[in-house]
């Protein structure tokens, strides 16, 4: 029976699979001393509280999934997690002399507004097939409402990505905090305000997809989708990438993102 469900889900895996970008991930040979002089400067600078932070492996391909409403997001889990995490960073970062070095000495990846999501999947898609750490932030791009709740609806990429990469943990991550510190549009840092990151525990898509509360799918219903026309099968997966993300972004909610 195991071995038939470890089946079923491995073809389910070829269905939903993303194949790796045409061009490699960029090279990164400073990551390591900007890994060790991050977490230095802005636990020494801000005033940033972890929770949860012993549920993020030291190693192995992960997906971290957080709310985002301040430019300083990535880099407190970073300096956090304290491992390579690679971020998808529009284009218009790496134009600018000052946030260019940062993007190519932390490796993180470019995407280009004309090639679209497709690209940007592919890309992250080679961060995990390498065994890396994936950072997401599933809204797409940082919240730019005046007023709370900040929290929006998350593009279904991130599950997208969970679904080509069955086994690797998506893990829910609140950011609260950092949008006080430096809110969009902001020329000041407003560094005495202090920033709580949580983790949440991770879920990989073969562990949600059977879950009753989850995809609540069985043996029956995944051959269906298996077995389907791709049209049907476009169809019926929608669905269970909205219902991941959604969920997805209620776990994020519940940590306490704002």
């Amino acid at each position: 029976m195991a071995e038939a469900k470890d089946e079923t889900l491995q073809s389910l895996q070829k269905v939903c699979f993303i194949p790796g970008a045409p061009t490699p991930l960029p090279k990164s040979p400073l990551y390591s001393f900007f890994l060790w002089t991050l977490p230095i400067i802005f636990r020494s600078i801000f005033r940033l509280r972890y929770r949860g932070i012993g549920r993020i492996p030291r190693k192995g391909p992960v997906i971290i999934a957080a709310n985002h409403t301040s430019h300083i997001d990535p880099f407190t889990i970073i300096s956090g997690v304290r491992r390579r995490i690679h971020y998808l960073a529009k284009d218009g970062h790496f134009d600018k002399f000052a946030t260019a070095i940062v993007m190519k000495t932390s490796g993180q990846i470019r995407t280009h507004r004309e090639s679209g999501a497709a690209d940007a999947l592919s890309s992250a898609s080679d961060v995990l097939s390498s065994g890396l750490a994936m950072g997401i932030f599933p809204e797409g791009t940082r919240s730019r409402r005046k007023q709370a709740p900040f929290l929006s609806e998350g593009k279904t990429g991130v599950a997208r990505l969970a679904a080509s990469h069955p086994d690797v943990p998506v893990f829910p991550t609140a950011i609260v905090g950092a949008r006080s510190v430096m809110a969009p549009g902001d020329k000041v840092i407003r560094f005495w305000n202090r920033v709580d990151i949580t983790y949440g525990e991770g879920i990989t898509w073969n562990q949600w997809i059977t879950k009753p509360d989850g995809g609540a799918q069985n043996e029956q219903s995944l051959q269906s989708i298996i077995r389907a026309e791709p049209e049907q099968q476009r169809e019926v997966l929608r669905g269970l990438y909205r219902k991941f993300t959604d969920q997805l972004m209620g776990s994020i909610e519940a940590l306490g993102a704002p």
